[in-house]
Order: C-alpha cells, then structure tokens, then sequence
C-alpha cells in the first residue's frame, strides 16, 4: 500500500538588511504575510534579520541590539503565526542576562505558541565574521520541535558545516533541517575563491541532506555590509533540497526573494528504506568522535 503524501509549502525570506531594527522587522512581516498568502506552511527568516551583520568588527554597542526571549520580536511573531496559521522559525540575537548574549531561533507553531528555541552551538572567529565576541556557544543540544506541519530542527549558519549537527538532530526525529544563514565573499577574495567558497557552503549541506535522510533549507541574505572598500558581499542564494540532495528551488544571489517548495515528509520513509544510511550505521563503532583528535 503506497504511502500517503505529506505536502508541506516550506518557505525562505532572502533580503537585503538595513541598519534600522524596526524597518527589518517590519519589512520581514510583510514577507511573511506575503509567503502566507503564496501558501507557505513554514516559513523561516535569514540569520540575524532584525539588523545589519553586526559580527564584522567587534563593537560592544552592538550589544543594544540584542532582546530577551520571550521579547518584541517573539511577541510580533507569535501574533503573526497565530493570525495565519503558519510555523514561524526566526533568527534573533538574545540576551539572556547581564553579559550573556546567544545567536537563538525560535520556533512559532500556527497556533502562535513559542515551540521553544534553539542556540547556536558552533561560533566562529574569522576575518569579519568576528562572533565569538558576541555570542556564548549554545547549551540547549540539538533538538526538534514538533510543529502543526511537521518535526522541525533548526541549525544556524556556522553549524551548517558540521555533519555531527545534522545528524543529532536528525536522529531527534527532524523531517526539515533549517539553516538560518549570513554568509558571504570577502570582495578581495570573491575573483579567486568565490566559485569554490560558494559550492563548498551548497554542498555541504546538500550533503546533509542526503546522509539524513531530511530535507534541507537554508535562508541566506543578500547585498554588501560594512566597508565600502571591503565588508562583506552576501552571496544570497538561499535554497531548499530534498532529502536526495536534489534541489528543489534556489534564489538568485543579489535579489529578495520569497522562495517556496513543496516538501512531501512523506518521502522520508521512502528514501530511507531505498538508501539505509540510519539502518547500516555501526554505533558500536563511533566512541572516539568525541574525541578532538585520534592522537
């Protein structure tokens, strides 16, 4: 007997970001309501959307930025999520106390309930992308939130590297891995390494995708921050695959974008009995992955 499909609309918000908070949460609501009318289910903002990637230099009045969870943001959703009936997954930089700041997504169900929220777990400290200044390394795991239209994990930006991530929360029972993302060329560098940086960061969590048996997407934000003679490009971008690593729709790299696609959860099962990557995996083996190094 054939399995009955699972058809959820799953949509990304790409979009350029201004240096007003409100003007981005505003700006991000539209779009939502937006993608609600194009009949998404699920919809999930870029990285950090109420502001400028702020992660550039290291200035600690960009600690101003940040709101507690539950706070404005949430709030805004919650109501949002509840009016249309869709999952809200958003990307807020929080503060939790005095000196204790998190990159955090939450989760919103369709019925305006806050599912709870994720921390990002890897930080890091590159040129320009200067993070670990700002943000204390989650410690809430990886985890799955069960929303109206399916299970939901979510993951941010740096981990999208990490298959140890992805398989966590797989293994938690996700069906859609979100990426929440703010990644970019350094214009120096986009001539020499652009092509290879790009298809790296695609690849990878194409890769994801496949060995978890889930799908995959991923909301990157476009246009250049920061240093007119350096900064950041944002290489846009933002897509959705299926959980053989097909992908579904992409956006275009300097363009706002509402992207949508239908993912049928369904097909999990399907890919999974036909490639039995989680059936053939030899757990008695794996003791020294959490080990740094095998010296």
């Amino acid at each position: 007997m054939p399995i009955q499909s699972r058809n959820v609309n799953v949509a990304l918000i790409q979009r350029a970001a201004t240096l007003d908070p409100t003007e981005n949460l505003q700006a991000t609501i539209a779009d939502i309501e937006q993608a609600a009318r194009q009949g998404a289910q699920i919809v999930c903002t870029q990285e950090l959307f109420r502001s400028q990637y702020f992660c550039q230099s290291e200035d600690h009045a960009k600690f101003d930025l940040a709101e507690t969870i539950p706070g404005p943001s949430t709030e805004a959703f919650s109501q949002l999520a509840k009016k249309l009936g869709i999952v809200i997954v958003a990307s807020l930089f929080e503060k939790r106390a005095a000196g204790l700041y998190h990159n955090t997504a939450v989760v919103l169900d369709a019925d305006g309930s806050n599912l709870g929220m994720y921390r990002k777990m890897h930080i890091p400290d590159d040129p320009l992308f200067y993070e670990k200044f700002y943000f204390t390394p989650g410690d809430l795991g990886f985890k799955i939130f069960e929303t109206k239209f399916g299970n939901v994990g979510v993951l941010i930006c740096w981990d999208q590297w990490y298959p140890e991530a992805a398989r966590l929360t797989a293994l938690a029972g996700a069906e859609i891995l979100f990426y929440p993302t703010a990644i970019g060329w350094h214009p120096t560098e986009k001539a020499e390494y652009g092509t290879a940086q790009h298809d790296s960061w695609e690849t990878i969590q194409r890769s994801h995708a496949i060995a978890n048996g889930v799908y995959v997407a991923s909301a990157n934000r476009i246009g250049h921050e920061g240093d007119s003679e350096g900064g950041i490009e944002f290489w846009g971008q933002s897509f959705i695959c299926n959980p053989s690593g097909t992908i579904l729709k992409k956006a275009s790299v300097d363009q706002p974008e509402i992207l949508m696609a239908e993912c049928d959860f369904a097909m999990l099962n399907e890919q999974r009995t036909h490639w039995p990557f989680l059936r053939d995996r030899r757990i008695d083996a794996y003791g020294d992955i959490i080990k740094r190094y095998r010296d």
